[in-house]
């Protein structure tokens, strides 16, 4: 099944300032998840982020929130994004096939939101180097859990070249300069 960007929205889930210096190797996944973010941006795919108690977790990484700008942003309390009441009318009122996501943390929230995204009938897309977890160990049984349940799992590069179909125009371009 190829992955369609007019029938994708993107999901950025949890990236937030008080538990991001705890998850593993968060550089990496900062970087990647600003490339992906970007790429998205280019391609036009709708996007919303997420954020899990902010009280507790604060909000959303400023880099992060700058390369967002006015993408909606849900607050929830239910470790699935699928929990939230605002996050099921966002899906509702813009219906696409294909989610796509990344954030933290690959064993719960983004593990849980993929698993009743599957349930719900759309098709869950987890890019794998733009997720993390605190512990490494977790967010492997999370992504071998997922593909079990039929999710799948992508990389930033490819995922963006695949909703870029092909090469020669401006948006391969710009991706092209992201990606490298």
């Amino acid at each position: 099944m190829r992955i369609d960007r007019s029938d994708s929205l993107f999901v950025v889930v949890d990236v937030q300032a008080r538990l991001f210096p705890h998850i593993a190797e968060n550089e990496k996944l900062l970087q990647k998840s600003l490339t992906l973010i970007e790429g998205m941006k280019t391609l036009g795919v709708k996007t919303v982020a997420t954020e899990q108690y902010v009280k507790g977790l604060g909000e959303t990484l400023p880099d992060i929130q700058q390369v967002l700008g006015n993408s909606k942003r849900i607050e929830k309390m239910s470790f699935s994004c699928c929990g939230e009441a605002d996050f099921v009318l966002e899906m509702e009122e813009h219906y696409r096939k294909n989610v796509i996501l990344c954030g933290i943390e690959t064993h719960v929230c983004v593990l849980q939101t993929a698993i009743d995204l599957q349930a719900a009938g759309h098709q869950a897309v987890v890019v794998v180097d733009a997720v993390s977890s605190r512990n490494l160990e977790d967010k492997e049984l999370a992504l071998r859990r997922m593909e079990k349940e039929g999710v799948i799992l992508a990389s930033v590069e490819s995922i963006l070249l695949e909703l870029c179909k092909v090469s020669g125009t401006d948006e391969f371009r710009a991706i092209s300069k992201l990606i490298k």
